[in-house]
C-alpha cells in the first residue's frame, strides 16, 4: 500500500486502508433512495454468542428500534478514534429509540477471547451492547468488508445508510437524526453533539499521516528491509539496516516470524521503523506465557522526551502487560520523517501491527 496523506479506496481485507474514505450524497438524499430492505442481516444475532452490556439480543428485540451497527475490533486505531462519537450518539438517543450495536469481529487470534474483550470495553468506556463475532457471522451477514464499518437501520429493519471507514461524523449523526424523526414523526434538527477524543480515541493529523499500517507477520508484512527477507517460520538472527527508507523497518536480534505476528527470541530484540505520522502505535502481546515485561523506545536515537505516547514515560520506558495496541509516540511539535526503535528486556514478546495517525 503505498504511503498516501489520506487513503482514497477501501481494501477489503487491510483494515488500514479503511481510513475515511467512502465518498456518500448527503444523509437526506441516500435516505430516500438507499430503502433496500435487509433486516435479514440481524437475524444473524444469536443468543449463544457473548454479550457484553447487556443480556444478548435477538432481531426481535430491534424491531422498530434505529440500530447503528458498528464492525469493530479492540487493537484496531480506526476502530478506536470513532468511540468517542458512538458513545455519545449512544448517550443522547436512546431514550428516543436509537440503539447502538458494537459488534466485536477479531482480527487477532487473542481477540477472539472474552475476557480481552472485556477488559477493552471497559478501558474504552463503551457503554453500549457489544456482541463477539468471533466466526464472522453477522460480519458475513451484512456483506461488510472493513474495520471500522457503520450500517444504520431503520424502525422497519431496513439498511439506509452505511459507512466503511473513519470521519463523516456530522453527515453520521444527521442520518440517526433522519431515521429518529421518520419514527416520530417530526424531523429532530437539534445542533450535533460537541465531540473531542482524547488519549489513542483522538482525531488523527491527516495532513502529516504518511506511514501506512505495517504487519510484521509474514502473512501481511510489507516493506521489511533486513537483508536476506523475512524467514519464514522459524527463528533467526537479523541485523536492522543502517538506513531506513521511509516506512521500511527491520529486525535486530533473534526473532521468529509466523504468519500473524513476529515473537522476539532472545533478550534485547529490536524493531525499528522509519515513520512520518503525529502518532505511532504497535499491537503487541507478552507471549505465549503472559509474563509481563519492559521494552525501551527510542526516536532518531534518542529518548522521546515530550514525543513520548501514553504508554510510555518521556525516557521511553513502557511495561508489556497485556495483548493490546500501545501508543508508542506522538510527536509534540512539527512533524517529520523520524526512525522509532523498540527494545525488548526479555524473549518472548510478540509484535503484530504498526498503526498511525
Amino acid at each position: 500500500m503505498p504511503a498516501v496523506s489520506r487513503p482514497s479506496t477501501v481494501s477489503p481485507t487491510r483494515r488500514g486502508a479503511a481510513l475515511g474514505l467512502m465518498a456518500a450524497p448527503a444523509a437526506g438524499a441516500l435516505l430516500a433512495t438507499c430503502g433496500v430492505s435487509q433486516a435479514q442481516s440481524l437475524k444473524a444475532l444469536s443468543p449463544g454468542m457473548a454479550w457484553l452490556n447487556t443480556e444478548p439480543l435477538l432481531a426481535g428485540d430491534l424491531a422498530g428500534k434505529v440500530v447503528l451497527v458498528n464492525f469493530w475490533t479492540y487493537t484496531c486505531i480506526n476502530s478506536l478514534r470513532p468511540l468517542p462519537y458512538l458513545r455519545a450518539w449512544a448517550d443522547r438517543y436512546a431514550d428516543r429509540g436509537l440503539v447502538v450495536l458494537g459488534v466485536h469481529t477479531p482480527e487477532f487470534s487473542f481477540e477472539r477471547e472474552l475476557p480481552r474483550v472485556r477488559r477493552a470495553v471497559a478501558e474504552q468506556g463503551v457503554r453500549y451492547p457489544v456482541v463477539l463475532d468471533n466466526d464472522f457471522a453477522i460480519w458475513r451477514s451484512f456483506d461488510n468488508t472493513a474495520w471500522p464499518a457503520f450500517y444504520f437501520i431503520d424502525a422497519s429493519g431496513r439498511i439506509r445508510h452505511r459507512r466503511l471507514g473513519e470521519e463523516d461524523y456530522a453527515r453520521s449523526e444527521r442520518v440517526i437524526q433522519d431515521l429518529l424523526g421518520e419514527v416520530r414523526g417530526q424531523r429532530v434538527t437539534e445542533p450535533l453533539s460537541p465531540v473531542v477524543g482524547e488519549r489513542a480515541q483522538a482525531a488523527p493529523d491527516w495532513g502529516d499521516l504518511a506511514s501506512p499500517e505495517t504487519y510484521t507477520g509474514y502473512a501481511k508484512a510489507e516493506n521489511f528491509a533486513g537483508r536476506g527477507g523475512l524467514r519464514r517460520g522459524s527463528a533467526a538472527d537479523y541485523a536492522a539496516p543502517g538506513r531506513l527508507a521511509l516506512n521500511a523497518w527491520g529486525f535486530s536480534g533473534r526473532w521468529d516470524v509466523q504468519p500473524e505476528f513476529a515473537a522476539v527470541e532472545q533478550a534485547g530484540g529490536s524493531i525499528v521503523f522509519r515513520f512520518h505520522a503525529r502518532d505511532l502505535h504497535l499491537v503487541m502481546s507478552p507471549g505465549a506465557d503472559e509474563r509481563a515485561t519492559r521494552f525501551r523506545v527510542r526516536i532518531d536515537g534518542a529518548e522521546p522526551g515530550a514525543d513520548h505516547g501514553v504508554d510510555i514515560d518521556a525516557a521511553g520506558w513502557g511495561e508489556l502487560g497485556e495483548a493490546r495496541m500501545h501508543q508508542l509516540i506522538r510527536q509534540a511539535g512539527v512533524v517529520r520523517d523520524r526512525t522509532f526503535e523498540i527494545e525488548f528486556q526479555d524473549a518472548g514478546p510478540r509484535a503484530y501491527c504498526f498503526t498511525f495517525g
